[in-house]
Order: C-alpha cells, then sequence, then structure tokens
C-alpha cells in the first residue's frame, strides 16, 4: 500500500511540472510559441513549463521558414487536473496545457493529428 500511495505521489509530482505533446510542421520551418521565451520549435515531441490562465483560450503560435512567419494561431489548450495537486497553488499559476497528444499545423483546418501521423512522429522521435 506504501509503495501505491508513493507511486500516485511520485506521478503527481511529475505530472504537475511540465506538459507535453507532439508537433508535425511545414517542411523546414520552425514553431514559436508566445508565451516565455519564444525559442524555436523544430518537429517532434514538445515538453514545457505549464501555462497560465491567459492561455485558456488557445496558446499563442507562430510558423516561421527563413525567418519570416507563414503562419500564426492558437494551438487548442484544456485544463490540466494535475495543477490542483502542485503546491504552492498549481491551480492559480500553472493550470493550463496542450489540449491534443499531437497537432497537425500543415493542415489549415482540424490541428488535431491523426493516430497515423502520431505514430510516425512518436517512432522518428526514438
Amino acid at each position: 500500500m506504501k509503495r501505491l500511495i508513493a507511486f500516485v505521489a511520485a506521478s503527481l509530482v511529475l505530472s504537475g511540472c511540465s506538459t507535453s505533446t507532439y508537433l508535425k510542421l511545414p517542411e523546414d520551418s520552425v514553431l514559436k510559441i508566445k508565451r516565455g521565451t519564444e525559442e524555436p520549435i523544430v518537429e517532434g515531441k514538445v515538453t514545457r513549463a505549464p501555462l497560465s490562465w491567459s492561455s485558456a483560450g488557445g496558446i499563442p503560435y507562430k510558423i516561421e521558414q527563413n525567418g519570416e512567419v507563414v503562419q500564426e494561431g492558437r494551438l487548442r489548450s484544456s485544463f490540466r487536473p494535475a495543477s490542483l495537486f502542485w503546491p504552492p497553488a498549481g491551480a492559480i499559476y500553472w493550470p493550463m496545457g496542450f489540449a491534443y497528444p499531437c497537432y497537425d499545423l500543415t493542415k489549415k483546418d482540424d490541428q488535431k493529428c491523426s493516430a497515423e501521423t502520431l505514430q510516425a512522429l512518436k517512432s522518428k522521435d526514438q
């Protein structure tokens, strides 16, 4: 029983520290999330610190190719239940994370990846 409690506690702590997703981007492009340092992100797995309430309407991003912005928008975000358990007051400061396990930003309409695209990105990332 003690092992189970320790495992659950460790899982909550680790999941409260970050949010992650996979990204499929147009060829020869980088993504910059407009929250924080705006460091370039390449295609594959992205893990970052959770986001504040200001991202409840979506996570602002821009895609750049050769230094020029080719696409801007918002990645769908969602509330992270793990933030309720993250001290001190994670639900106040860092409640938002990525809504989808994978975003396909090569499409204009729906950002959610297909299962095939997600599997390809996971295998490419390893």
